[in-house]
């Protein structure tokens, strides 16, 4: 009985998506011309071949800062504790020294490996 109205939602989304769908099908132009068969980029024409090689520099760059950037965000949750329980506070900090150990000793690895230089 609980899952009644996640049904319907889901039937209102079909129908919706289905007659959106029909209706531009239906009233749409569908009259293929030079500028609508145009491949589109940016609205930058394309040129050269696609079959080329692309670096993967900034995609490793783009994954590390994620990485980074997503272990940053337990030092909020570790600033709101260590505040609100201060009778055990020197055992959370040795912990979250710990932690930026860890988070320098992988920086400092991801340096030393170069991932970081742009070239």
């Amino acid at each position: 009985m609980s899952y009644i109205p996640i049904l319907i939602l889901m039937l209102v989304a079909l129908t919706v998506g289905g007659a959106i769908l029909l209706l531009t099908t239906l009233l749409g132009s569908g009259i293929p011309n030079k500028r609508k068969n145009t491949p589109f980029e940016c609205g930058v024409p394309s040129y050269g071949s696609a079959h080329h090689r692309f670096s993967v520099r900034f995609y490793l760059v783009a994954i590390l800062f994620l990485l980074f950037d997503v272990e940053g965000i337990f030092f909020f949750p570790w600033a709101v504790v260590y505040k609100k329980y201060l009778s055990i506070n020197s055992f959370i900090l040795i912990e979250m020294v710990f932690y930026i150990a860890i988070l320098l000793v992988g920086y400092t690895y991801v340096l030393k490996k170069g991932a970081l230089e742009w070239e």
